[in-house]
């Protein structure tokens, strides 16, 4: 074979080479690119809240992750229970996954009760969240957040969230 047809075979094989390495690169940019979340979704697992127009007793729903929000500023009837409460300036809050822990139906809260009524199998639990009466087997959940001077960010684990956690 004569040395000509080496270096040309040589070339190509190189020119192959080339083409094949910077292709493989493009695939792995695009690869990382489908694996990282969309910014909309990043953005959907946050949701902000002003916690400074609540007066003491009343009862809000928000929505977090397609999930109801139960925040409950507690009056002066409603004892403190420091393993559940969220202090918040002057206030006491209370701050739940609005599911039953029993099947996941959506309590409602009765303020002249002071309880959150689950109306599937008649559980009931109090203004701290936790269950006092029927089936549901633990007290309702506390979602991820963490306060932002009046504001109650929900889905990051501040220190708050971590320091109830601990309690739990």
């Amino acid at each position: 074979m004569s040395v000509q047809k080496q270096e040309r075979r040589d070339f190509i094989g190189m020119a192959f080479g080339a083409v094949a390495a910077v292709g493989g690169a493009f695939a792995l940019v695009g690869m990382k690119k489908s694996w990282d979340p969309l910014p909309s979704v990043k953005a959907a697992g946050f949701t902000t809240v002003d916690l400074s127009p609540m007066q003491p007793g009343e009862f809000r729903q928000v929505e977090w992750r397609k999930k109801p929000i139960f925040i409950l500023k507690k009056d002066d009837s409603m004892k403190a229970n420091p393993s559940r409460d969220i202090v918040v300036g002057d206030g006491n809050y209370i701050v739940t996954i609005g599911l039953c822990t029993h099947l996941g139906c959506i309590p409602s809260w009765s303020p002249s009760d002071k309880l959150f009524k689950c109306a599937c199998h008649g559980g009931e639990f109090n203004s701290d969240g936790m269950n006092v009466f029927g089936p549901p087997p633990r007290p309702l959940d506390i979602p991820p957040f963490k306060i932002d001077g009046t504001k109650l960010v929900l889905g990051e684990e501040g220190p708050e969230y971590k320091k109830l956690v601990a309690t739990v």
